[in-house]
């Protein structure tokens, strides 16, 4: 077999789609993940990068030769260069079939689970376009302000990104000058004026306010302006309908809220408990977990502990490889906190991309919880997390 090299050019029948926004595709023995193409679709596929020892290619659809019906021409003109969207090419029905799909896939292929699951628009009126809140652009080498194209140091100057908020974009941050080499974090909040933060240059950074209001619960959240919060405006209202309406705390239980971040889901828990429950929030981050306590001042019997959550839990954290990359250190071991209690009777986990890990899961289980949330970040991660909870039944959150 003759391997391919970046550059070259082959025509592919594409196969299923996989999970990092490309498709499958073979040719002669390799394996291809081509991106901006469909399930179906014949098109040439150019090659950009190839994977340790050759064993997979990654390409890109340079020509459609045989199109998908789904198949739509993108709205933004950066589409195919710029490196954030992956499916503006499909009509916005196949684009969430397509995520519907992986997270299908991920769970039968890592857990051995069929599950029911339909991604649908957080707002129905939604068209797919201007709904991020929260963006970060690269600064090149001529003060333009851009995305990275994809997998690529490379920047593509933007003159408007249609993802983007019409309040992000309104800042003007796409039309200035900036210095170069700089990042610049915009954040709309859902209360008080856009902010631009410039790093290196923005010190301190700005606290801006989020405003949260779902089933019967709400709070103004302060969070920082490069600290993490859900992107889209209607994330944290419909996360915290649908925590509340799966787990429904009760009065005088006790609650954990693990990867708490500023405290979203503790203050709806704590709200929910009432003053003879208890919540303790766990959160890693000292901005985040100073900013937790602040929010969650309303609510005297929650705690916010600042600790990583392995650690609290008293999970031994995995090995690491030492400087001469052939020992592994020994991993730490180390005691719960003694603030961990004996028992809990609701837990949320909020982790992210990389998941919870199995331990931390395992250790969330033997708290012997009625009800487990778990709020992910990436499909692949929360199947293999799901692996660890074992005997535990999963169920799909109701619409």
């Amino acid at each position: 077999m003759t391997g391919l090299a970046v550059g070259d050019e082959v025509e592919v029948e594409i196969g299923p789609i996989g999970h990092g926004g490309h498709w499958i595709a073979r040719h002669d023995g390799q394996v291809l993940f081509v991106r901006h193409t469909a399930t179906g679709e014949r098109v040439r596929a150019r090659v950009t990068e190839l994977g340790p020892g050759g064993r997979f290619v990654r390409a890109d659809a340079v020509a459609v030769l045989e199109a998908s019906p789904d198949r739509v021409a993108p709205p933004c003109p950066y589409a195919g260069t710029c490196g954030g969207c992956d499916f503006q090419h499909l009509a916005l029905p196949a684009q969430r079939k397509l995520k519907t799909l992986v997270v299908q896939e991920q769970f039968r292929r890592l857990a051995g689970l069929e599950v029911d699951v339909d991604v649908a628009a957080l707002d129905p009126r939604e068209d797919g376009l201007r709904w991020r809140s929260r963006c970060e652009f690269t600064v090149d080498a001529a003060g333009r302000a851009g995305m990275r194209a994809h997998r690529s140091e490379a920047i593509v100057p933007l003159d408007d990104c249609l993802i983007a908020s019409q309040r992000v974009v309104g800042t003007g941050v796409l039309q200035r000058e900036w210095p170069p080499g700089s990042t610049l974090d915009v954040v709309a909040p859902s209360a008080g004026e856009p902010v631009v933060c410039v790093l290196p240059g923005t010190d301190p950074v700005p606290t801006v306010t989020e405003r949260v209001g779902a089933a019967g619960f709400a709070h103004d959240f302060a969070v920082s302006a490069r600290g993490f919060w859900q992107v889209h405006p209607r994330a944290p209202h419909i996360f915290v309908e649908r925590v509340l309406a799966e787990v429904v705390p009760r009065p005088g239980e006790r609650a954990l809220d693990l990867y708490a971040g500023v405290g979203l889901f503790a203050a709806a828990l704590a709200d929910a408990v009432g003053p003879e429950g208890q919540v303790l929030t766990v959160e890693s981050d000292a901005v985040a977990g100073a900013l937790a306590r602040s929010n969650l001042t309303p609510w005297p019997h929650a705690v916010a502990v600042a600790n990583r959550v392995d650690d609290f839990l008293g999970v031994a954290r995995p090995a690491r490889r030492g400087p001469d990359r052939r020992r592994a250190s020994r991993p730490r071991r180390p005691r719960p906190s003694p603030l961990l209690p004996p028992s809990a009777d609701v837990v949320v986990l909020d982790p992210p991309r990389t998941g919870a890990g199995p331990k931390v899961v395992e250790a969330v289980a033997g708290l012997r919880p009625r009800w487990i949330a778990y709020v992910a970040c990436d499909p692949a991660a929360l199947a293999r997390d799901t692996v660890a909870l074992g005997g535990w039944r999963h169920t799909t959150p109701s619409r």
